[in-house]
Formats: C-alpha cells, sequence, structure tokens
C-alpha cells in the first residue's frame, strides 16, 4: 500500500507545481499589462523590478493555489482513469477512498500552510509591494518626451518637440523653455534637430543640438515700466551641447509605516484589535449623536415659549397639552413658532443625512477588517473544497492532459470567482455581513464536491457521453414510435369518414 500511495504522490506533485507556476505566471502577466504604464521609462533597476515581480507574486498565491489543486487533482485521476489504472485499483479491492487518502492528507497539510501563508507572509508581502508599487508610481517618467505636448518632467524646464525618430533618437523642432530665474519664458532655445541622453550616474541631462539659436530678455532694474527699452540677445549657433541639472530621477522609498495600517497587511489579531477598537468608536459616536439630537433638536424649548408657559401658569391656568398652548398664543407667535419649528426640523434632517453619510463610512472601513478576516479561512477551505471536486471528477471523466481538465477547472474557478467577487461587493456594500457573504462561494461548491465524490465512489457514468447518447436515441425512439402511432390513427380515421 505505501508503494501505492508513493505512485499516487508522485502523479499528483507533478502537475501540481507545473500548474501552479504555470497559473503565477498567467496572473502576473495580467498585472504586468495594467501596470506597464507605470513601470517602462522610468530607469528602473533590474533588482527593483525583480523585487515589485516577487512581491507580487506572493500576493496572486490566494489565487493561483486552488486553481492549481483544482487542475492537478483533476488532471491526475484523468490520467489514472483513462489508463484504467482506477479499474485496475478498484478491482483489486481498494476503494476510492483509500486510492484519494494520501492525496487528501496532502491536502489538509496544504490547507494549513495556506492558512499560515495567509495570517503571517501574505501581510507582510502585501506592505511591501503596496509601498513598492507607490514608490514606482511617484517615480518620474525619464524623458517620456512626445511629439507636441509640452513636457515638465525637469524642474524649471519646458521641453516640447514636434517630431522624434525612434530608430536614431533625433528630434526635430526642439523648443526648450528656461523658467530657472523663476521669471516667466524670458530663456528660450529653439533649435532645428538634436538629441538628449541622461548620464549614467543619472544627474544631467546631456542635449546635443544643432543649427538653432538661444533668445534671452536682460533684466531691466531701476526702471519704470515706461521707462523701459526690453533689451534682449540673440545668439546663433550650429551646435551646442546644454546640460541640464536632473533631480527626484532616483527611486525613493517611502516609510513603510504610512500602509501599514491597510487591512491587507495585518493577521488575525491586529484585525481583530483594529475592528473591535473601530466599533467601540462608531458605538460610542452613535450615542453621543443620538444624545445631542434629543437633546438640541427633538425637543428644544425656545425661551419666548417657556416665558408665555410660565405666564399661563402664574395666571393660575395650567395648561393640558400643545393644542391648548398654542391657543393662548398671538397669530404672530403661532407662525413665529411654526418657522422656527420648520429651520429646526430641516437642520436636524441635514445633520441626520450628514452623520449618516458618516457611520456609512466607518461601517465600510470596519466591514473591510472583517472580510479580511474571513478570507484568512477561505484560502484554505477553498483549497479543501476544490480538490474534492477535481479528484472525483477526473475519476468521472476520465480524460487526463491539458484538453478537458483545463476547460473543467477554469469554468468551476470561473463560478467560484464570480461568485465570490459579487458577494464581497454585497458585504463592502453593507447589503449583507461579512460571514455568509465570505463564504457563500465556498458554501455553494461544497455541496457539488460531496456530490462528486458520491458518484465517483458509486462508479457513476454522469459525466459519460454515451449514457446522454443512449438516454438520446430513447427519446428519440419514444418520439418516433408516438408520431407513426399519430399518424396510423390519423389515416384510418380519414379511411372512416370516406367510408
Amino acid at each position: 500500500m505505501k508503494k501505492l500511495h508513493i505512485f499516487i504522490l508522485k502523479m499528483y506533485i507533478g502537475p501540481l507545481i507545473a500548474t501552479f507556476f504555470v497559473v503565477v505566471f498567467v496572473l502576473l502577466m495580467q498585472f504586468l499589462w495594467k501596470y506597464i504604464d507605470d513601470l517602462i521609462g522610468k530607469g528602473l533597476e533590474f533588482a527593483v523590478i525583480a523585487e515589485l515581480l516577487f512581491y507580487t507574486s506572493a500576493g496572486l498565491v490566494p489565487l493561483a493555489l486552488p486553481l492549481a489543486i483544482l487542475l492537478s487533482s483533476l488532471m491526475t485521476f484523468g490520467n489514472m482513469g483513462e489508463n484504467f489504472e482506477l479499474t485496475a485499483l478498484k478491482s483489486a479491492g481498494i476503494s476510492l477512498q483509500r486510492i484519494m487518502s494520501p492525496l487528501i492528507i496532502l491536502t489538509v497539510i496544504m490547507s494549513v500552510g495556506a492558512f499560515y501563508f495567509s495570517n503571517n507572509v501574505l501581510p507582510y508581502t502585501n506592505l511591501r509591494f503596496r509601498s513598492l508599487l507607490y514608490d514606482v508610481q511617484q517615480q518620474r517618467p525619464e524623458m517620456q518626451i512626445r511629439e507636441g505636448i509640452f513636457y515638465n518632467g525637469i524642474d524649471n524646464f519646458s521641453i516640447k518637440i514636434a517630431s522624434r525618430n525612434y530608430r536614431t533618437n533625433m528630434m526635430y523642432d526642439i523648443k526648450i523653455y528656461d523658467h530657472s530665474d523663476r521669471r516667466g519664458n524670458l530663456k528660450v532655445t529653439i533649435a532645428d534637430s538634436g538629441f538628449m541622453r541622461i548620464t549614467e550616474d543619472k544627474g544631467h541631462l546631456v542635449t546635443t543640438l544643432y543649427s538653432g539659436y538661444n533668445y534671452e530678455e536682460m533684466e531691466e532694474r531701476g526702471r519704470q515700466r515706461s521707462e523701459r527699452s526690453y533689451p534682449h540677445r540673440n545668439d546663433r549657433f550650429d551646435e551646442q551641447v546644454l546640460i541640464i541639472e536632473l533631480s527626484g530621477f532616483d527611486l525613493q522609498r517611502t516609510d513603510e509605516e504610512h500602509f501599514r495600517h491597510n487591512s491587507q497587511m495585518m493577521n488575525l489579531d491586529q484585525l481583530v484589535m483594529t475592528s473591535d477598537s473601530l466599533s467601540q468608536e462608531l458605538t460610542r459616536q452613535v450615542v453621543e449623536h443620538t444624545g445631542n439630537m434629543m437633546r438640541s433638536s427633538f425637543f428644544k424649548k425656545e425661551a419666548y415659549l417657556l416665558e408665555i408657559h410660565d405666564t399661563i401658569v402664574k395666571a393660575g391656568r395650567k395648561p393640558a397639552d400643545i393644542f391648548e398652548l398654542e391657543q393662548s398664543l398671538t397669530h404672530d407667535q403661532i407662525r413665529r413658532a411654526w418657522d422656527q419649528a420648520l429651520v429646526d426640523a430641516k437642520l436636524a434632517s441635514n445633520q441626520i443625512l450628514s452623520t449618516k453619510t458618516n457611520f456609512d463610512w466607518r461601517n465600510k472601513t470596519i466591514r473591510r477588517y472583517e472580510m479580511e478576516w474571513h478570507r484568512k479561512f477561505t484560502l484554505s477551505f477553498a483549497c479543501f473544497i476544490f480538490f474534492f471536486i477535481g479528484a472525483p471528477l477526473g475519476a468521472i471523466i476520465r480524460k487526463g492532459g491539458l484538453g478537458m481538465p483545463v476547460v473543467v477547472s477554469v469554468l468551476f474557478f470561473v463560478l467560484y470567482y464570480v461568485v465570490d467577487i459579487s458577494a464581497q461587493k454585497f458585504v463592502r456594500e453593507l447589503v449583507i455581513p461579512a460571514f455568509p457573504g465570505m463564504w457563500i462561494s465556498s458554501i455553494i461548491l461544497l455541496p457539488l464536491g460531496i456530490f462528486l465524490t458520491y458518484k465517483a465512489t458509486t462508479d457513476s457514468v454522469i459525466l459519460n457521453t454515451e449514457t446522454y447518447y443512449i438516454v438520446y436515441q430513447r427519446i428519440k425512439g419514444y418520439l418516433r414510435s408516438f408520431v407513426d402511432r399519430y399518424s396510423s390513427y390519423t389515416t384510418a380515421r380519414q379511411q372512416t369518414q370516406e367510408y
């Protein structure tokens, strides 16, 4: 039995590792496609790009691992079914559960490891990824000068070109405005053509210009505007080398503490502590707001109304209700009271709407921490469920390779992912609580896994095309027999009517 278990583990681990890295690679290409504009043209070192891709790959594990388990288990048992190895093992008296037992133990170990990874490793990698991606996005582009558009990426300079030859890197009709004196467009350099390059230390931009001139307006001090003659200098050149000092082109690393309060950068203990603190603060604000509204808006007492009330009491009368008090007022006092009540009601309504927006924002913030808490467990549970879908499904389909298993795996994963994303949106919008919302995709697929395991154990032919073809032939025969009988009945009836 040990040799059988080792044989099954060898058949499973190879596809598992291969499919895991393939899925990570595909998802990584999607990340590069999404953030390609933030990476190109910034002179990033290979070490920075490699570090960013490493942290990105770590963040893709929650998506890649369940899909890899589903695909590899489907391929393994599909290959065994296609090669009649499952049939041979079952004929020897070995049940499907016994065949799956080593892989079940391995899946449990991977689920525990996935939980540890999600709780301890993933927050750290998310923190490093977010801070590094923010630094890369804030990195100033290295000479992304576009045709016909002013480029203001260099301090104190504005550059515009008409056209550019990307093969030779030669630029044409160049205009350079020097604002280093903070006096406007008083220094202008215009050239017919030229090219630019950045020094190896990225400290200077060397611009070589051909066939142009420099224009500079001289500064006149101590003269009134009406007395100025606006002198200027115009220098022509055949070739000129302009050296511009660069600053801010090196990657500046931001302190990671600025991103540490995000829910994705916390473990279970930190999520529980933060969520409880926010909930207590929200409860305190709700109680405080309710008390303020009761005191200042709902039971507000105007001074002139209190004076009238005291006057009535001193006269020996005691108003029974608000209507009797209203009858004691003049027309102007009644109108004033109603106008003031209307103003107070509008103020209270605006205050309630503003406070409701604030409370909704705080509830959504708390909900994000609750969602992240549940996500630590859903990753491990998804690995377990996908194995019990893929393994029995492969035994039923009995098709190995990368054809049918890939199609079936993608369909199940898309179903799981769409349901999960939709439920998460409902949770974020406070439509449903966090517990059912984060677990609804797993709850939907769990009965499917149990059903497929039962069908595979009983050697069901639920996914055998021949079975459905036989059913189709039977239905077709019934329909043909019914049509023949109906035709015979119609013919006999017509003959009877003729007689």
